[in-house]
């Protein structure tokens, strides 16, 4: 079975490369604005506990992640409830919410790479937390990032590298 991939490699204007995501949540602005800012939210999707001063040049505090050290990040910018941009280990993480019809909202993540080799890993983990989200804008409960050897993982990031996105960044937890 091959993994069904939603990520997009992309190289921006800039010259930085990134991966993006973008999904649509039968849910306002406003209530998906949540899932991105509040610690307890974003905790049931996000690969870390994220606790945010959210302003730019705030402190963003990473914590709860069983694969990486507990760290501290930077908000870039921030523009309640639409646009989000904060570091975390190195990259630059962008979230975008939009308005559409009927209270619904289009969700997307942009991850710009610190180093070109992380695109297939993070694509990958996206994935896999895009997933929990997806589940929980549903009302549903999904084992997210830390599902351990139950998350399709690997079959995403395999799919990426097949895919030709650069990889052969270290993955955390895995010693590869």
């Amino acid at each position: 079975m091959s993994a069904d991939l939603t990520g997009t490699y992309l190289t921006l204007d800039d010259g930085r490369p990134a991966v993006r995501f973008s999904r649509v949540y039968d849910h306002p602005v406003d209530r998906v604005w949540q899932f991105v800012t509040d610690p307890g939210e974003l905790a049931q999707w996000f690969p870390s506990r994220a606790e945010f001063d959210l302003r730019p040049g705030g402190t963003v505090s990473f914590s709860g992640d069983p694969n990486m050290p507990e760290s501290t990040g930077t908000v870039v910018a921030v523009d309640a409830p639409r646009h989000l941009v904060f570091e975390w280990g190195g990259d630059e993480l962008r979230f975008a919410l939009e308005d559409l019809d009927e209270g619904r909202t289009r969700f997307t993540l942009t991850d710009v790479l610190g180093e070109e080799n992380a695109a297939a890993r993070n694509g990958a983990g996206w994935e896999v937390c895009l997933t929990a989200l997806d589940a929980k804008a549903r009302g549903e409960r999904f084992e997210g990032p830390h599902a351990g050897p139950s998350a399709p993982w690997k079959e995403y990031y395999e799919g990426y590298v097949e895919a030709g996105v650069p990889s052969g960044a270290p993955i955390p937890g895995t010693g590869a």
